[in-house]
C-alpha cells in the first residue's frame, strides 16, 4: 500500500519479578527518538477483547506494570504493545500468556530486627503491590551462629507476624536470614535475604 510503517517493538515479554507482573520490550530497530508506546491486555476468560491500560498509553518507557490491572489472578492473560510516532503506528506485538498465581516470582523479604535484653523480635516486609497484599504470603526464617552450618528454622510464618526468639542461651555472633514463600500448585520460594548478624550476650 506504499505507506511507511514504524518498526514494531521487539522482545515483547510478560515477566514476573519481585511480586509484580510486568510487560517489557525493546524499541524496534530504527525507531525514531520521539516514539511512544501503548499497551493493552486480554484474559482467557474474554478472548479477543483487548482492554486498555490507562497508565500505559503513549508512554516513553519500555515497560508497563500490569499487576494491579489484572481483573483475576487465577486466569492466564497476555499483553500487546505498539509503537506510535506522529501519524505513524507499528503493528501490535503480543506477549505469551502468563497467570499471576502460577507464575509470580518472589523477592526476598527485608528483615526488621529488634534486639531486646533476652529477646529478638523479627518481622519481614515485602515489596507488595496493594492489590496482592491479601494473598497468603508467608516467610521462612533461619537463625544460626556465624560460621556454623546448623540453622534453626522457623517456617511458614504469616507475612505480618513477628517471630520472637529467646536469646538467653545464645552467646556470640548470630545471623538471621529469610525468604518469601507462597503456596500455589506447588510451594514457591524466593532466595534468602542477605544475613543480618548481631552479637548476643556479649560481656565486654
Amino acid at each position: 500500500s506504499g505507506h511507511v510503517q514504524l518498526p514494531p517493538p521487539q522482545n515483547v515479554t510478560l515477566l514476573s519479578k519481585d511480586f509484580d507482573m510486568i510487560l517489557t520490550w525493546t524499541p524496534g530497530e530504527g525507531s525514531p527518538p520521539d516514539v511512544t508506546y501503548t499497551v493493552r491486555y486480554e484474559s482467557q476468560e474474554r478472548m479477543d477483547k483487548w482492554m486498555k491500560v490507562p497508565h500505559c498509553k503513549n508512554i516513553h518507557s519500555t515497560s508497563c506494570n500490569l499487576t494491579c490491572v489484572l481483573p483475576n489472578f487465577f486466569i492466564k492473560f497476555r499483553a500487546r504493545v505498539k509503537a506510535i510516532s506522529g501519524q505513524l503506528q507499528s503493528p501490535w506485538v503480543e506477549s505469551q500468556f502468563k497467570e499471576y498465581h502460577l507464575d509470580v516470582q518472589l523477592a526476598p523479604p527485608v528483615l526488621n530486627v529488634n534486639v531486646k535484653e533476652n529477646l529478638i523480635h523479627v518481622n519481614a516486609t515485602f515489596p507488595l503491590a496493594t492489590c496482592v497484599e491479601s494473598f497468603s504470603w508467608m516467610y521462612d526464617l533461619n537463625l544460626w551462629e556465624a560460621g556454623s552450618e546448623d540453622k534453626k528454622q522457623y517456617e511458614s510464618i504469616f507475612r505480618k507476624n513477628t517471630v520472637t526468639i529467646d536469646t538467653t542461651a545464645l552467646r556470640g555472633n548470630y545471623c538471621l536470614s529469610a525468604r518469601s514463600s507462597f503456596q500455589s500448585i506447588d510451594f514457591k520460594h524466593s532466595k534468602f535475604s542477605p544475613p543480618v548478624c548481631m552479637l548476643l550476650n556479649h560481656k565486654g
